[in-house]
């Protein structure tokens, strides 16, 4: 007989950074994993993460995640420092690396973090090259967000 694997219900998103979509135009993404340490994985766990206003920097041909914060458990160890607003560093493979770094020194494009979920039992960032908006393209795509919502408000209520 064969096993019936069963999927732990949940989600597996600990983190979205919402204001990327509002404030950039995501042109491409990226899936990059993410070096911590243990108290930080529990903190994970318990959903503690915010990447709100983190951003990703490349320095010495590595990438690192910069403002993003984990606070820290209450349980966490006492002989362990723990600081909720380390810089991070991304684990990403050496060819997307290289394109990386080429778009963002030569072509002005910036890497924000629009995502940290779990993919098995690593932590994943999905980092966005993103250009950023000016203000009459917010105000573009929040008419265009209004139109939508009320055309499916209209095609709800029509056989009413």
């Amino acid at each position: 007989m064969s096993k019936n694997k069963t999927k732990k219900g949940g989600d597996s998103t600990i983190a979205l950074n919402k204001k990327a979509r509002h404030e950039y135009f995501i042109e491409d993404k990226y899936e990059a994993g993410l070096a911590l340490q243990g108290w930080e994985v529990k903190s994970l766990r318990a959903g503690k993460a915010n990447i709100g206003d983190s951003y990703v920097l490349v320095q010495n041909g590595e990438a690192f995640l910069f403002g993003a914060t984990i606070t820290p458990l209450n349980v966490a160890s006492t002989h362990v420092v723990c600081d909720p607003t380390r810089i991070r560093k991304l684990l990403l493979q050496k060819r997307e690396l290289e394109r990386l770094i080429g778009l963002v020194e030569r072509q002005g494009y910036t890497l924000i973090p629009l995502s940290m979920y779990w993919s098995r039992a690593w932590v994943k960032v999905e980092i966005g090259l993103a250009k950023g908006k000016k203000e009459h393209d917010k105000r573009e795509d929040l008419k265009e967000r209004e139109w939508q919502r009320d055309k499916d408000r209209m095609m709800k209520n029509k056989g009413r």
